[in-house]
């Protein structure tokens, strides 16, 4: 697959934010971007051929998934896209038709998709349908049908006391009101499809490396269904168009 890269980060993910970082959306939630047609041809490259490695919808979560679908086709025409009859046509010239579930989703937007939902008298969110074609070092066959401390398990920093905020943020975010955080990490490699087990953790190097990815991460409520949903714009930027970061 071919290298994807951003000409820079977006100037609200120089500073960084302690764990976890989150703040009230300002302005559209889902965004498009420069690498657009770039990054969707790899999306849709890896839905047609690694589907079962970057799409998942366990049964119960079609509700959920249809509602989230609604409320993405209210964006779009915010962001470049127009309605074709059943179909939206695309900022790079491609029609999408509507179809159904989180595919249709995949095929559209830059951002990854996942669902989690708080099953009766469960202490927390469960992933139960998801389109991730770009994970960071991890694996959705692993974290579907999981509960969030599950998901982050490898992470070191993911400790009792984080655990806890990151939940919290899940049950209280409201519709409407959505927030926002951001990671950043240096990697040897550009790829956008990187994922890796659990039981290999990314290696782990000091200071710079040649690529910057850094994951603009949305949390919202849906109204209806009551879903939580976790939105992921990847952003890969060589060294060299990196700023000095806070």
């Amino acid at each position: 697959m071919n290298i994807v890269l951003q000409q820079k980060l977006p100037d609200d993910m120089h500073a960084a934010r302690g764990l976890p970082g989150a703040a009230p959306v300002q302005g559209p939630w889902l965004h498009v971007d420069e690498a657009y047609a770039g990054q969707m041809a790899l999306r849709c490259q890896l839905l047609s051929d690694r589907r079962l490695d970057v799409l998942a919808e366990l049964p119960g979560s079609g509700p959920a998934v249809e509602e989230l679908r609604e409320m993405v086709f209210a964006e779009l025409p915010a962001l470049g896209f127009t309605r074709r009859g059943q179909g939206w046509l695309c900022p790079d010239g491609r029609i999408v038709p509507d179809g159904t579930g989180l595919e249709t989703l995949g095929r559209l937007c830059q951002a990854d998709f996942c669902v989690l939902q708080k099953p009766d008298g469960a202490d927390e969110h469960v992933m139960t349908a998801a389109v991730l074609c770009f994970p960071a070092s991890w694996r959705l066959g692993e974290k579907i049908g999981h509960p969030l401390r599950a998901i982050h398990a490898p992470v070191a920093e993911y400790d009792d006391a984080l655990a806890r905020r990151v939940q919290r943020l899940f049950d209280g975010v409201q519709p409407g009101r959505a927030l926002w955080r951001f990671n950043r990490l240096w990697y040897q490699d550009a790829a956008l499809f990187q994922p890796r087990s659990e039981t290999e953790p990314r290696p782990v190097g000091s200071g710079r490396a040649p690529y910057l990815r850094s994951e603009r991460q949305v949390v919202m409520r849906l109204p209806k269904t009551q879903a939580a949903v976790f939105v992921i714009h990847t952003y890969v930027v060589a060294a060299a168009d990196v700023p000095a970061l806070r």
